[in-house]
């Protein structure tokens, strides 16, 4: 670039775009972007500096796991580049792997930021319980071949609402400052074969939905008794908490903001959409 040209892309106007994710996790290192395996902020970036013809940084609501899976992870950024909302959608998509998808772009407010903005965000934990291993839904639900016990499950599950500290139920690498969160819901219900673990916070841990989820397994097991989730909290002590379940099972499907930005996001079904679960 030459200096005139540099003074008039710094000068034009800089742009917010909100996107709506939706990613298989099996074939990458979790969303953050790595130095030697890929991420699918990488490919993301990747796919939408192409089209913006200049460099550009992704931001989520939310870091996933290796292996964990998206269908309404909420981003943005920001590009001095404009392009109509079908041209980016489209163009974008087409540079994209095919186990990544854009479902929806929208320009937003300068101030809107998909991370430090959210005020909420929602997984889902999907589990198949039958004695046969799935082929098609391999890697996308974590398959439990023995009866578990919903009745206890839910029992326990439903403790967790509220604010508690959650420093039994994190990572030891998790790098969090502090423990605690606000469960606004902990629903797990039973939808044909599967058992669905429908949680909403202010935020999570690292490996906290699959580590609350490996508790619940070990409760639907008789392993643990329903009291046993909540007295295992009260210890905050990680070492004597189940192991944490798979990631295969785990969803992020929605982050939610205040209403200013909340009615402006486009609203899509939250599922992963092969389940035909109600919003």
């Amino acid at each position: 670039m030459s200096e005139t040209e540099i003074i008039e892309f710094e000068r034009s106007p800089i742009y917010t775009l909100a996107i709506a994710i939706e990613f298989l996790g099996t074939h990458y290192h979790g969303w953050q972007r790595q130095r030697e395996v890929m991420g699918v902020q990488e490919a993301l970036e990747t796919a939408i500096s192409t089209v913006a013809n200049e460099s550009v940084e992704v931001i989520a609501a939310g870091r996933t796991d290796a292996s964990v899976h998206a269908s309404n992870m909420i981003a943005h950024f920001t590009t001095h580049a404009y392009r109509p909302t079908h041209n980016w959608l489209r163009g974008v998509n087409s540079l994209l792997p095919d186990d990544i998808a854009l479902r929806w772009i929208q320009p937003m407010p300068a101030d809107f930021h998909a991370r430090f903005g959210a005020i909420a965000r929602r997984y889902r934990y999907i589990t198949l319980n039958q004695p046969q291993r799935p082929a098609i839904l391999n890697r996308q639900v974590t398959h439990i071949y023995e009866p578990l016990d919903l009745a206890a499950m839910q029992l326990a599950a439903s403790d967790i609402v509220g604010t508690h500290d959650f420093s039994s139920y994190r990572a030891a690498a998790c790098q969090s400052n502090q423990p605690v969160r606000t469960i606004s819901h902990a629903r797990l219900f039973k939808h044909g074969k599967f058992i669905v673990f429908d949680i909403q916070a202010d935020g999570f841990l690292h490996h906290m939905v699959r580590n609350l989820m490996g508790t619940l397994y070990a409760i639907g097991r008789h392993a643990l008794v329903p009291d046993d989730f909540l007295n295992i909290l009260h210890k905050k002590d990680r070492t004597i908490a189940p192991p944490t379940a798979s990631g295969d099972g785990l969803y992020f499907i929605n982050a939610y903001y205040p209403e200013r930005f909340q009615q402006i996001l486009p609203q899509a079904p939250l599922t992963p959409v092969w389940l035909n679960l109600p919003d």
